[in-house]
């Protein structure tokens, strides 16, 4: 049965750290609203003092009967909201400030001859930090929202979580806690003590509870299973995140721009997209990135790690989501479909990209030179023009490319790799854009059309040579007589007469 708490005083019974306050205050304490028997609890961490004055007449008795029990005691505050008014103080907590042998020589319990009535002054509490309720009952209630707790001091606990208290403080870096044991924890990351290890693995962990976490790794289990679709996993968190996919509930929302997000470290990462914060640098190349798994996948290029192998045909990636689109090479599943042209992707990302050619959206601009982009990943490409940045190297020939695609492409040179192969006559090839360009010859398809005359072609660079003869541009200049050309292949030609000059 949960019970209202209940601060309790013995008429004529006042510690003499009340007393202080004056035989008005003192009087004024004795005065109020009693049913006879009224006891006054002192709390320390672990101790409750009787404070009558007549031992003999006291409803709790020391477990240890006559040790210190008349002793006289320096106090700090608790006093109840009545209490506090009358001796014009905040209400606080009384705690005993005096030396005793033991803890339990103030350990009370209920007397078998004290008395069973009490009459309730207060809605404050002055209960032992100890004190727990018998049969598994609930008798310590929140006032502010009906709460029950078994122990008075998760009451306490819990009552923080209204009034915003945080009383147990960093001294570190001054973070704040509500709870000593959540600060006990905190202190870790500080002293980067991992008290918890595994003893599958040896991997040290600050929390008892991350270590149980982890143990499920090596057990297999996963006891968190979602009903939509059976899949399991082993935190609870885990799936609750999970299950938004099912529900599309997203309840994280950024206040800059009203974006919302399923999980509140995803929104954490967005937001450094406004504060433009880059915590995690990798340490070989010093480049910045806002998400940790961005830095991870980064340094793979250093690396050279690639931990993703597709099981059909072997190749290995250094992101498992690169893996995950691969896999629909194999498939042939493409289901993201464009609501403008019918077009149907692999990858909603992909998707994404592609509708902007019929929105013209161009999203990402270019700082240095203002030129805007459909995707994030061009302008980063593109940046490195202006910065001279070429991160990809190759480990065969030490060749470096500003784009990991072009690094790839080139790998294919030393290797001999040719993974695009034409279903009509067998033809391979070492890059899908070739492979695409082929298949026009199957096909007969023609997409680029010129506006200036309606001639159409199957590549977009023989579109852009045809375009030269209307606008009458010659980009390609010999160096030795200044003469120009509309196409490179042509430059290449004219050089040859120099050369047998």
């Amino acid at each position: 049965m949960c019970m209202e708490q209940s601060s309790l005083l013995w008429p004529g019974a006042l510690p003499r750290a009340l007393e202080q306050g004056g035989a008005g205050r003192a009087a004024q304490l004795a005065s109020l609203p009693s049913a006879g028997w009224i006891s006054y609890s002192l709390k320390c961490d672990h101790v409750t003092a009787c404070m009558q004055q007549d031992s003999s007449s006291c409803p709790w008795e020391c477990e240890n009967k006559g040790e210190n029990q008349n002793r006289d005691l320096s106090l700090k505050p608790f006093i109840s909201e009545e209490i506090s008014m009358i001796l014009g103080k905040t209400p606080t907590m009384w705690v005993d400030q005096g030396n005793y042998e033991s803890e339990r020589s103030f350990c009370l319990s209920p007397s078998p001859v004290g008395p069973t009535q009490v009459q309730v002054l207060s809605q404050s509490v002055a209960v032992t930090q100890h004190q727990a309720a018998p049969n598994g009952e609930r008798p310590y209630k929140c006032m502010e929202c009906g709460k029950c707790f078994g122990r008075s001091s998760h009451l306490l606990q819990h009552q923080r979580t209204h009034t915003g208290e945080k009383p147990y403080v960093c001294g570190v870096c001054g973070k704040a806690f509500s709870q000593s044991s959540v600060l006990s924890k905190h202190r870790r990351i500080h002293t980067g003590e991992k008290p918890y290890e595994c003893n599958e693995c040896g991997k040290s962990f600050r929390v008892s509870s991350d270590l149980a976490q982890h143990h499920k790794i090596h057990t297999g289990e996963k006891p968190h299973e979602c009903l939509e679709c059976r899949k399991a996993f082993t935190q609870l968190s885990h799936l609750i995140q999970h299950q938004r996919i099912h529900t599309g509930e997203r309840p994280y929302v950024c206040p800059l721009c009203g974006k919302a997000f399923n999980h509140s470290t995803v929104l954490r990462s967005h937001q450094r997209v406004h504060t433009g914060e880059k915590p995690h640098e990798c340490a070989e190349c010093g480049r910045a990135f806002s998400v940790k798994r961005t830095l991870l996948q980064h340094q793979r290029v250093h690396t050279g790690e690639k931990p993703y192998t597709c099981s059909e045909c072997g190749r290995a990636f250094s992101d498992r989501s690169v893996l995950i689109q691969h896999h629909n090479v194999h498939s042939g599943e493409k289901p993201y479909e464009c609501g403008e042209c019918g077009k149907a992707f692999s990858h909603r990302s992909t998707l994404m990209n592609h509708e902007r050619i019929h929105t013209e959206e161009k999203p990402y601009g270019c700082y240095a030179c203002g030129k805007a982009f459909v995707q994030h990943s061009h302008l980063i490409q593109h940046q490195r023009v202006h910065t001279g940045e070429k991160p990809y190297v190759c480990g065969e020939c030490g060749h470096a490319f500003s784009a990991r695609r072009s690094l790839v492409q080139h790998e294919r040179i030393h290797t001999g790799e040719r993974p695009f192969r034409c279903s009509q006559c067998g033809k391979a090839f070492s890059l899908k854009a070739t492979l695409i360009v082929h298949l026009r010859t199957h096909t007969g398809e023609r997409p680029y059309e010129c506006g200036r005359c309606g001639k159409a072609f199957s590549q977009y660079s023989v579109l852009i040579q045809h375009q030269r003869i209307h606008t009458g541009e010659r980009p390609y200049e010999c160096g030795e007589c200044g003469r120009a050309f509309n196409q490179h292949g042509h430059l290449i030609q004219h050089q040859k007469v120099h050369r047998r000059l």
